[in-house]
């Protein structure tokens, strides 16, 4: 005899309920502790074309300004800003400065970015005299412009190869200082959480989703001598949020993109880019990168034929 059983859901109760399948979370969504952040809008999906002039290119200006970008026509923003701390690259803002600045960059994101379109930002703590959480000051600006905050991926970055040493007062309790082996990474949308599909293909794998979905990812920072920019994230960093966040052909913005491996990850991922930065010796470099890259892809290709 067969009995046709309805499975029963689950409802939010305790913390720490292990039922999930069925789970009705909206008692949780709707409690006064999501009172003030910003709401989940319904939106019709629109995509603005960008023009074919400005794909693939790296533009000598400032993110505050991308004029060459329509509304809604970019599919992630990935990015690691610059630190404010006194590098060539730098000025030097104050706190609020450096924040006011960095609105007007990501209020520009926001604007090109699709329904539903992703903002990564890749960023370190500074100081300890006192500490200055960078990445808490962020949270709180994006949210003031009302993206919705996915969650925070740590980068632990302790398999480098040049671990700190700045402890402190040594095996002392006088002034041990925490040695900083992570940097976060910020994931953000825009305005909805679901991204729409126009039958575009997904190219991450099984493998690679199970890993990229996790809050800790573990890979070694890149080392500046070798790629010729102070502070470069590695192109895994972007690769794999490219990968998790977009399909394939569309585009990926990096507004600092340094020496350019935002693009090359998006290259990788058969992406399309677009960059900004100030100095023109990053263009340069990362206009140079790109252009090595695409010709050790061409070499691969006819070695494969």
């Amino acid at each position: 005899m067969v009995f046709n059983q309805r499975k029963k859901g689950t409802k939010t109760s305790a913390f720490g309920s292990p039922g999930r399948i069925g789970h009705d979370s909206a008692p949780f969504y709707k409690s006064r502790l999501y009172e003030g952040l910003p709401k989940e809008t319904i939106a019709k999906y629109i995509e603005n074309p960008l023009p074919a002039e400005f794909l693939d290119r790296v533009f000598c200006k400032s993110g505050e300004h991308m004029q060459e970008l329509p509304d809604c026509s970019v599919h992630l923003m990935v990015t690691s800003p610059p630190y404010n701390v006194g590098k060539e690259y730098d000025e030097n803002l104050t706190l609020n400065e450096y924040r006011a600045f960095l609105k007007r960059v990501w209020s520009e994101v926001k604007r090109v970015l699709v329904p539903g379109g992703r903002a990564c930002i890749n960023i370190a703590n500074l100081g300890r005299k006192p500490y200055i959480p960078l990445h808490a000051f962020i949270v709180e600006d994006m949210l003031n412009l009302g993206f919705l905050m996915r969650g925070e991926i740590i980068w632990n970055k302790a398999s480098s190869g040049s671990p700190s040493t700045a402890w402190g007062s040594w095996r002392s309790a006088r002034n041990p200082t925490l040695r900083d082996m992570h940097e976060y990474i910020l994931v953000f949308s825009k305005g909805m959480f679901s991204r729409t599909n126009l039958g575009r293909k997904s190219t991450i794998s099984r493998e690679e989703f199970l890993e990229f979905t996790k809050s800790l990812w573990t890979f070694p920072a890149e080392r500046a001598t070798k790629i010729g920019h102070p502070a470069p994230f590695p192109v895994e960093l972007p690769y794999r949020l490219i990968q998790l966040y977009t399909f394939e052909g569309e585009v990926v913005l990096d507004p600092f993109i340094g020496s350019g491996q935002a693009a090359i990850a998006a290259i990788k991922t058969k992406r399309h880019y677009i960059g900004y930065d100030i100095n023109k010796e990053y263009v340069k470099l990362a206009e140079r990168r790109i252009k090595e890259f695409l010709l050790t892809l061409s070499t691969q290709q006819l070695v494969m034929l």
